[in-house]
Parts: C-alpha cells; sequence; structure tokens
C-alpha cells in the first residue's frame, strides 16, 4: 500500500521526513526508486546523485506531487518546494514566486469581513507581508509596486526567479523547505546571498545540488543510486574523504579476494593432479592382476566417489572466491575517466582568434588563452555569446553602448556548449549524433570511427543505439561535447555558457577530462569557482552595469 501523509504530528525520533521502503516507476515501467527508505530530521541536508538518479522526482514524493507505487511517505509539516524551473508552471505568479499567495488571498478575505479561523492562522504573524515584498522587490531592481505580485512569473529571467523564491523565505518560513539545484540560474552575488541563507536557516531543508560550495553547508548528505541511498554525516568534505576511505577498503578486499581466488584454484589444480596421478595407478594395479577384479572394481568406486566429492568442494571454493572476487570488483570499480587526444584544435600563439570593444577598451585574444567571463544576472553576458557565434547582431548598443563590437575572423572556426544542449533531440542515437557534423551536415565519419569516438566518451557495447531520450543528463552532455571537440573543422574557440548547471559531480569531473588536451581558445562563463580553477583559466572578463550601459572590463590580476 503506497501513502503520502502530510502530519502535524512528527514521527518518531522527530524526524520531519521519513520515506518507509518507497518504490517508484513511471508509467512505462521504468523503475526510478526501489524500497527506497530515508529520513530527513530537522537541519540542512544534501541529496546528491548521478543524473538520473532519481533526486528530483525523490522531492516530487515529499511534496505528494507523485504517490510511491508501494511504501508510505509522512511529512510532518508545511512544505514549499522550489524546482529548477520555478517558474514555469502555468499561471504561476510574481507573489507565487515569493511564496505569499496564501497568505494574501488570506488577508483579502478579512479585508472583507471573513472571521474564519483558517483565514487568520494563514495570516499568523504576517499582516505586512506585502510591505515586505515592497523592500525584497526593491533590493532586487524590480519595481516595487504591489501590482508587480500579479505580474506572470515567466515575465522575469529565471535567475530573477529563483532570486524571488529565495528571497520570499525570509517572507513565510515554512517548517520545511526543498531546493532543486538552486544555484544553476544565479550569479555570484546571489549565490553568496543563498549560501548566507542556508547558514542562518532554521527548519528542515533538504538541498539537492552539484554546488560544493552550497554542499559545504549541509550538516548531512544522502547518496543515492541504484543501490537505494546512504547517509553520510557532515558537509561534502566529509563525505568525500569517507567515500575515500571506503574505496581505499574495498581495493583491500578486491586485493584479498583476487589472492583467495587464486589459492582457491591453485588448490583445485593440484587436487585435479594427484587424483589423475591415483586414477593412473589404480589402472596399473587393475593391469597387473594386482587386485581381484571384484576388489579392485571396488577401490574403482570408491576413488570415484571421493574424486567427485574432493571435485566438488574445490568447485564449491573456487566458486566461492569467484562471487566474492565479483562482488568486491563491483565494490571496488571507480568511475571511468575521459582521455583524449585533440590535437587538431591546436591554435598558434600568435593567431587572432577573438577581438571586443567596448568604449575605448579593445579586449583581443590571441592563440589558445583561456577566459572567465562573469557578470551579473541580466548583465548581457548571453547576448555577448550571441554576437561571438557570429549571429546578428554584431553590434548590440542596446545592451552594451554604442561602441561595442565583436569580430571573429572567418577562418576560426567556433563550437558552442549550452546547458540546453540545443539540438541534441534531433538524432535518434548518439552514432547518428556523431556522423553528423555541428554545422548540420553529414560527415564522412564512418559508423565504427563514430564508435571509436563515442568510445573514449564511455559508450560502449550497445549504448551508441540507443535512443537519445533514454540517456541521462549526464550522457547526453558528452554526447553534445563529443560532437564538439571532434567536429570537422576541430574548433579553435570554445565557448561555455554555464555548461555545469543540471550536472552532477561525476559528469563535471569528466567535462575537466574531456578538455585536458583541448588546445585552442576557451571562453567559460560559470559561476562554479572549482570548474572555472579546473579549467586553468588566465584570464577574467567580467561584464557589470556603469551609469545605465553595461560595459565589460578585464579583470585578470595585474591589469
Amino acid at each position: 500500500m503506497s501513502t503520502h501523509s502530510p502530519s502535524t504530528h512528527t514521527p518518531a525520533a522527530h524526524q520531519a521526513i521519513v520515506l518507509d521502503d518507497v518504490s517508484f516507476e513511471w508509467a512505462d515501467g521504468t523503475v526510478v526508486h526501489d524500497r527506497l527508505s530515508c529520513t530527513f530530521p530537522p537541519g540542512r541536508t544534501g541529496v546528491m546523485g548521478a543524473n538520473g538518479s532519481g533526486k528530483s522526482t525523490l522531492l516530487r514524493l515529499i511534496t505528494g506531487e507523485l504517490s510511491p507505487t508501494s511504501g508510505t511517505v509522512h511529512v510532518a509539516g508545511e512544505v514549499r518546494h522550489l524546482s529548477q524551473d520555478v517558474a514555469s508552471a502555468p499561471g504561476r505568479t510574481v507573489a507565487d514566486l515569493l511564496g505569499i499567495s496564501t497568505v494574501r488571498d488570506a488577508l483579502r478575505r478579512i479585508e472583507t469581513g471573513s472571521v474564519e479561523v483558517a483565514d487568520f492562522d494563514a495570516v499568523g504573524d504576517h499582516w505586512d507581508v506585502e510591505d515586505r515584498a515592497m523592500a525584497v522587490l526593491d533590493r532586487l531592481d524590480l519595481p516595487a509596486d504591489r501590482a508587480v505580485l500579479d505580474r506572470p512569473a515567466t515575465a522575469v529571467s529565471g535567475g530573477q526567479a529563483m532570486r524571488l523564491a529565495l528571497a520570499g523565505l525570509s517572507l513565510v518560513t515554512p517548517m520545511i523547505t526543498l531546493l532543486d539545484e538552486p544555484t544553476n540560474n544565479l550569479d555570484a552575488g546571489s549565490r553568496q546571498q543563498l549560501y548566507d541563507q542556508v547558514d542562518a536557516f532554521t527548519g528542515v531543508l533538504v538541498v539537492v545540488s552539484h554546488d560544493r560550495d552550497l554542499l559545504e553547508r549541509v550538516d548531512a548528505i544522502w547518496d543515492l543510486d541504484h543501490r537505494g541511498a546512504r547517509l553520510f554525516g557532515g558537509p561534502l568534505s566529509a563525505y568525500e574523504e569517507h567515500r575515500r576511505l571506503l574505496q581505499e577498503n574495498a581495493e583491500r578486499e578486491l586485493r584479498d579476494a583476487e589472492s583467495t581466488l587464486r589459492a582457491a584454484r591453485r588448490e583445485a589444480i593440484e587436487e585435479e593432479t594427484k587424483l589423475a596421478r591415483r586414477a593412473a595407478g589404480g589402472r596399473r594395479d587393475a593391469a597387473n592382476g594386482r587386485y581381484p577384479r571384484i576388489v579392485a572394481s571396488a577401490k574403482k568406486r570408491q576413488a570415484q566417489q571421493t574424486a567427485g566429492r574432493l571435485r566438488g568442494i574445490h568447485g564449491d571454493r573456487v566458486e566461492a572466491a569467484e562471487r566474492a572476487r565479483a562482488e568486491a570488483d563491483a565494490a571496488a570499480r571507480t568511475a571511468d575517466e575521459i582521455s583524449v587526444e585533440l590535437p587538431a584544435t591546436a591554435v598558434p600563439a600568435g593567431k587572432r582568434i577573438l577581438e571586443l570593444t567596448s568604449g575605448d577598451d579593445v579586449f583581443a585574444v590571441h592563440g589558445p588563452q583561456r577566459i572567465h567571463l562573469t557578470g551579473d544576472n541580466g548583465a548581457g553576458k548571453s547576448t555577448l555569446v550571441t554576437a561571438l557565434l557570429g549571429q546578428p547582431p554584431a553590434h548590440f548598443p542596446d545592451v552594451f553602448g554604442d561602441a561595442v563590437a565583436v569580430t571573429v575572423p572567418p577562418t576560426v572556426p567556433v563550437g558552442h556548449l549550452s546547458q540546453r544542449l540545443e539540438g541534441l533531440d534531433d538524432f535518434p542515437d548518439a552514432l547518428t549524433a556523431l556522423t553528423t557534423d555541428p554545422y548540420g551536415e553529414r560527415s564522412n565519419r564512418t559508423p565504427h570511427q563514430a564508435r571509436a569516438l563515442l568510445a573514449k566518451f564511455l559508450f560502449r557495447r550497445d549504448k551508441p543505439t540507443q535512443p537519445m531520450t533514454s540517456l541521462s543528463g549526464g550522457e547526453r552532455f558528452r554526447v553534445a561535447l563529443a560532437r564538439l571537440l571532434f567536429a570537422d573543422p576541430a574548433p579553435q574557440l570554445l565557448v561555455l555558457d554555464e555548461p555545469t548547471n543540471n550536472l552532477d559531480l561525476a559528469s563535471v569531473e569528466q567535462l575537466v577530462q574531456a578538455l585536458a588536451d583541448y588546445r585552442g581558445a576557451l571562453l567559460v562563463i560559470s559561476h562554479d569557482a572549482h570548474l572555472v580553477a579546473s579549467l586553468h583559466t588566465t584570464r577574467h572578463w567580467h561584464v557589470g552595469r556603469e551609469e545605465g550601459r553595461t560595459m565589460l572590463h578585464d579583470r585578470t590580476a595585474g591589469r
């Protein structure tokens, strides 16, 4: 029997959320969770796992949006869920983003004469919620007008929507808050505000994220995988240290299991040798007439029975050792690494790759330089990327002012990897995607060559021909990356636009591995400091507002 039971009474052990033996599968039979059990007490809990492990589904089970196929979900207290696409639900308003619609509706009813206890309970201590909401709008550079509260949520950008939703937690604080990848669309300043909110949070906070700085602020981490969920106490650094120790122990057990297997096989071979010698001796004795026929037959039967019993014993030992070795191997196995050579991306040190003017300043890129581009939400980073890709307008006075232009020589192939992976679903599978170049033309690459390239990106066996829609987010990302890096001509300028949004930590590491041998110029737009450090960027450009217009500045150390 499956249930979802919001409750005003906290379950045993004061756990605010309890999932007991929960299974969930989609209508097509795809199993997401199989007998999952986990608890979320007051405090801050992170949820980690590879793409496709069911993290977002877990949150939707907690809210009651989804019902488990079997098992029970107990929730004690009001829940507020901030999904990745917090503004996309039809009919949502800015007030919904702030989480104050219920209070506003109750206030309106009280103002028109309602004396219902439920309305007064809904308002609680929040009689001035609209005034405080005006202060939030002003702080976020939105018009401090009550009419704004009734505007569609889609009227604001993705970054602004998440900032509004996060700011709303200070207006009406629910007992339980669920955050699903909250930093994906946030600039550096907004991320820091979120970190401060998490540090000061009281109540129950469940955070699904791959943001290392955010996960360093939680009290415990649930790690989801195909085997279920495992709890680790402490923040990300403690989790990674514990995983390291588990890995060392698993590798030690694998060595012991391999040693035991070798010994079992050696003993089995030695016993077979002894049995063969005994059988040969018995045949000689029988041939020489050493024993009467009836005695010889009895000895032969006895020897055969003994041999069968010993073979069974040693066979069982070898089989048990093989099982133990297989289990130890599975526990010790680490994620495969991507290692590719990309000589075609090489760029001479003096070659002009990019030139951008901003006012009287000229920003030039020569050779394989690596630039980190930052800027506030809505500052114009995406417009700049559009210009870099050669799409009109190459001049954009509406964003940057009259004196800004981008020039990329026609001899410089440009590759673009965005978080949305546009166009990937146009291909039925990864193999087709690799036999069609990123410019939309059929390439000269054979299916055999495409399979060889995909193998370097960890697509083996039947993975290259699996439907694109069945691949996880991390797998889809690797397909898109492989298409770019092995394009013909190979990219000499690679633009990464928030590439790690929606990627698990393992996929982020694989991105870094794949780009280790990239020899062209790189422009990365990201608020992920760990990614930027791993990509070894050498220049820092910043887009910011000044005197009513957006300007670009070079913040590279020493400039």
